[in-house]
C-alpha cells in the first residue's frame, strides 16, 4: 500500500479510499470509555446524523439533547417534550439535519425544528413540537409507537405501532398514506430498506421478520415476504441499505443476518416450539431454551453472547465508510456492548462500563468511535487508542434490579 501511495497508484496521490478502510477497519474503537454526558433518566435512543456532525440521546423522563460532535460534544439543542406515556420510545433525525421527530407509547409523534436558532425547545412554550396523528380515527389512546424513522429523501416516516399495524406518513401531505395490518402482535421495529423507499422491513413479538414491497403491495396485509428463524420476538432491525440484507436481534437471545432472497410466502406457527412461561421483562431467559433451534430457520448467520432481556436492545451494522461494513454490533442488558466478526461470527470486542443494560449504541460514520448509551444514564464514547486522554475507570458490574408491572419497553 505505501509502494502503490508512492507511484501513485490511486491516481489522487494519495490511498484509495478501498486501501483506507482496509486499514481503519483493523482498529476497532475499543478503548476508553471517555464521558460524553450524564442524563436525568435512563438513556433509550441515541443516533448520529449521516455525516456524523452531530448526535442525539433521549432519555426517558422527556429530556432529548442534540450534540456538535465537531464542536467538542457542545448542546446544539436541548428539547423538553411533550407529556409521555412511559417513555419516548424512538427518535429520528432529517437527513438534511433541520427536523426531529420523538415517539412514545401513544399514536402521536412529534416533530421539532432542530435548526432553528433557539438552543432551548421546551414543547408548545418555547417552540411548536407538532403532532403528526397516526391513529385512523384520531384515538391517540388506542396503540403507541414503538419505532420511527424518516424516509431518505425526508419525505415520508414509517412507523411500528402496537396495535399490530405499519404506518408510513406523508409529511408533505401530513396524513398517514399507508397503514398495513402487518403482524399478529406487537411490531416492535420497522424501517425502509434502502434509499429508493420502496422496500420496508419489519419486526414483531410474533417472531417474525417480514417484507414489504410498496410497488406490489396488496392492502389487507399480505407480505411480500417472510423470514422464520428467531424463536421469540424481535426488538430491533437494522437495514445494510442494500435493498437485500438486513440483521435482527431477538428475545431468543441472538441476533440474526438475512438474506431477503431466501424469504417465503408461508409461515409456521411458533407457539408450538416453547413449553416454557417466559416473560422477557423480569425473568432470565431458561438455559435449556437456548439450545433450541428454529425447524425453518432461513438466516444466514446467528451470533450469540450479548442478552436481550427487560427492553428492546438494538443491533447495527458497523458503518461502511470505515469498516466495509465488516462487523454488527450491539447493546446488551448484561451491561456491555458487543462486536461481531460478520461473516465469522466471532465476538471480536466486548465494552464493559455500564452498570445497566446498555439499551442502545451508535458507531460514527466515519471516525473509529462508538457511543454506548445506558439505563444507568451516562452517555459515553469508546475510541482507538492514541487519542491522549485518561478514560473513565472502570465500574463494578451492579446486578440491575427487576422490575414488575407496567411493561418496560
Amino acid at each position: 500500500m505505501l509502494v502503490g501511495r508512492e507511484v501513485n497508484y490511486s491516481g489522487r496521490g494519495r490511498f484509495s479510499a478501498a486501501d483506507s478502510c482496509h486499514v481503519l477497519s483493523r482498529y476497532l474503537p475499543v478503548n476508553g470509555p471517555w464521558k460524553v454526558d450524564g442524563m436525568n433518566s435512563r438513556v433509550y435512543t441515541s443516533q448520529f446524523s449521516n455525516d456524523g456532525s452531530f448526535f442525539v440521546a433521549a432519555s426517558q423522563e422527556s429530556n432529548i439533547k442534540v450534540y456538535n460532535v465537531d464542536k467538542n460534544w457542545k448542546i446544539q439543542k436541548d428539547i423538553e417534550t411533550k407529556a409521555l406515556r412511559w417513555t419516548i420510545t424512538d427518535t429520528s433525525l432529517s437527513p438534511d439535519q433541520r427536523f426531529l421527530v420523538y415517539a412514545s407509547i401513544c399514536a402521536i409523534v412529534n416533530i421539532v425544528d432542530v435548526g432553528s436558532s433557539a438552543r432551548e425547545s421546551l414543547a408548545n412554550v418555547t417552540e411548536i413540537h407538532k403532532g403528526l396523528d397516526f391513529s385512523a380515527d384520531g384515538d391517540e389512546d388506542e396503540f403507541g409507537i414503538f419505532s420511527v424513522k424518516f424516509s431518505t429523501d425526508g419525505q415520508e416516516l414509517v412507523a411500528a405501532g402496537s396495535d399490530n399495524f405499519i404506518y408510513v406518513y406523508d409529511l408533505q401531505a401530513n396524513k398517514c398514506s399507508l397503514r398495513i395490518p402487518a403482524h399478529k402482535s406487537d411490531v416492535n421495529t420497522v424501517c425502509f430498506a434502502d434509499e429508493t423507499g420502496h422496500l420496508i422491513f419489519s419486526g414483531s413479538d410474533d417472531s417474525l421478520c417480514k417484507v414489504w414491497d410498496r410497488r406490489c403491495f396488496i392492502s389487507k396485509g399480505r407480505a411480500n415476504g417472510v423470514l422464520m428463524g428467531h424463536l421469540e420476538g424481535i426488538t430491533f432491525i437494522d437495514s445494510r441499505r442494500d435493498g437485500r440484507y438486513f440483521i435482527s436481534n431477538g428475545k431468543d437471545q441472538t441476533t440474526k443476518l438475512w438474506d431477503i432472497r431466501k424469504m417465503s410466502s408461508n409461515t409456521t406457527d411458533n407457539s408450538r416450539l416453547r413449553d416454557y412461561d417466559w416473560d422477557y421483562r423480569w425473568m432470565e431467559y431458561p438455559s435449556y431454551a437456548r439450545r433450541l433451534k428454529h425447524p425453518h430457520d432461513q438466516s444466514l448467520a446467528t451470533y450469540k453472547g450479548h442478552s436481550v432481556l427487560r427492553t428492546l436492545i438494538r443491533c447495527y451494522f458497523s458503518p461502511e465508510y470505515s469498516t466495509a461494513q465488516k462487523y454488527i454490533y450491539t447493546g446488551s442488558s448484561d451491561n456491555s456492548v458487543y462486536i461481531y466478526d460478520l461473516v465469522s461470527g466471532a465476538q471480536v470486542a466486548k465494552l464493559d462500563f455500564h452498570n445497566a443494560p446498555v439499551r442502545d449504541c451508535c458507531w460514527h460514520p466515519i471516525y473509529p468511535m462508538l457511543i454506548s448509551s445506558s439505563w444507568d444514564c451516562n452517555i459515553v464514547r469508546w475510541e482507538i487508542p492514541g487519542i491522549g486522554e485518561a478514560p473513565l475507570p472502570k465500574r463494578r458490574t451492579v446486578r440491575a434490579r427487576r422490575f414488575f408491572g407496567r411493561a418496560l419497553r
